[in-house]
């Protein structure tokens, strides 16, 4: 395997979580007998450029299909933290009726919303057609199709360039990111600008949050090897903000390099040397991540058995990939958690990928009262824990893996 962005080959394991379908690819009831297609997850470190990545094993357009099932639309913290972007962006820049603003994995309109109620033009750009019809419902144009130089250059040559270019959370979702950068670079405006946010590679070495690898997750990002390929492309990073979304994340902002019109801001200089300190371009601060994520692993499975043989009740809340890539790796099955509840109608009376255990509405917790809910996206800890806080009326109480095991109540 070569590096996906500088090409040199790839000899340094990160992590080796084992074998799992695709993290998203929940089955129905008529599934359950058919076979199931595993891919490994196994993770490479470049030691050139430091990008970490997985090969394409599961192929791109098999996971992002018309079944897809994660809508963005069902987190109300996702949905607060989006609008918040839009104001913020439109203060900062000053986007009107006459600007144009684009996003790439544009998803049900989660964001591009917010936007258009505000009088400006936007285009959605989503390869998942079940997502980008809702959006299309809420009267967001949308195309269904996968970003990269052809398709930029399609919408060029009709005039349609941005000038905000935006994607949250696609980054590392896209194979070959070289051509998806060298498409972003087309489609902006000379004076534009292109945001995007992704999970910081710092954050998730630093937090051991191992179950944000899946295979839609093709790169982990810092800014040190983000700031490398933007400019192989002829962008240049002006600005950076951390932003505690996903566990501690990264919006970058950037610009084409010959655009003078925006001074390059201290802020990168400063997450660059954060993370040179913490060691983000040596190989070392990478060579036992394998010993913590099992220790999680270890921890929650001792936590289970102990559950069991008490005769507790125990279910989870979240049916997120991060939930997926934990259970598969850990190996856990129904026999521990009997039920996972969802809030989104997309998930709900399928099975979780691999583990088959079932996804449910929230009334099934009222319902069975269980002894503990483990809430598998840690992200959304706080909101999801107020919205169960319940639970405390039969004396439940909350467990959380990741960083390392958490049971509390609310």
């Amino acid at each position: 395997m070569n590096c996906r962005f500088c090409q040199s080959n790839l000899t340094h394991q990160f992590v080796d979580l084992g074998f799992s379908p695709p993290s998203n690819a929940f089955l129905s009831n008529a599934q359950l007998n058919q076979p199931e297609t595993y891919y490994p997850l196994k993770i490479m470190v470049c030691d050139k450029c430091f990008l970490v990545q997985i090969d394409e094993f599961a192929k791109h357009d098999d996971i992002f299909n018309a079944d897809y099932a994660y809508f963005s639309s069902f987190s109300s913290s996702w949905l607060a933290h989006a609008k918040a972007y839009t104001v913020m962006m439109k203060e900062r820049f000053g986007y009107n009726e006459a600007s144009q603003i684009i996003e790439i994995a544009s998803n049900d309109g989660y964001l591009l919303q917010y936007f258009k109620d505000q009088g400006i033009p936007v285009l959605g750009i989503e390869p998942t057609a079940n997502t980008a019809k809702v959006a299309q419902e809420k009267g967001i144009d949308s195309l269904v199709e996968f970003f990269g130089i052809k398709l930029a250059n399609r919408l060029a040559s009709e005039g349609k360039m941005a000038d905000l270019l935006l994607g949250n959370n696609v980054l590392a979702h896209v194979p070959d990111i070289n051509d998806f950068v060298g498409g972003l670079k087309i489609l902006l405006k000379l004076n534009g600008v292109i945001t995007f946010e992704f999970p910081h590679l710092l954050q998730l070495i630093d937090k051991n949050q191992f179950d944000t690898i899946y295979h839609e997750h093709f790169s982990y990002l810092s800014l040190w090897t983000v700031k490398q390929i933007f400019e192989a492309h002829g962008l240049s990073i002006f600005d950076v903000q951390e932003i505690p979304t996903h566990g501690g994340s990264l919006r970058i902002f950037a610009k084409h390099q010959d655009d003078q019109s925006k001074a390059v801001e201290e802020s990168v200089s400063i997450i660059i040397k954060k993370e040179q300190d913490f060691g983000i371009s040596s190989l070392a601060v990478y060579e036992n991540f394998q010993i913590k994520s099992e220790k999680v692993k270890d921890d929650l499975l001792g936590f289970l058995i102990q559950a069991k043989k008490d005769h507790k009740i125990v279910v989870a809340y979240g049916a997120a990939a991060k939930g997926n890539t934990l259970l598969n790796f850990a190996g856990i099955r129904r026999d521990m958690i009997q039920f996972v509840v969802d809030a989104s109608p997309h998930k709900q009376h399928k099975f979780l990928p691999g583990v088959h255990i079932p996804v449910l509405d929230e009334t099934n917790i009222k319902a069975m009262k269980p002894d503990y809910v483990v809430i598998l996206p840690w992200n959304l800890k706080e909101e999801i824990s107020n919205q169960l806080s319940y639970i405390k009326d039969w004396s439940g109480k909350f467990v959380v893996a990741v960083p390392e095991l958490n049971i509390f109540t609310k």
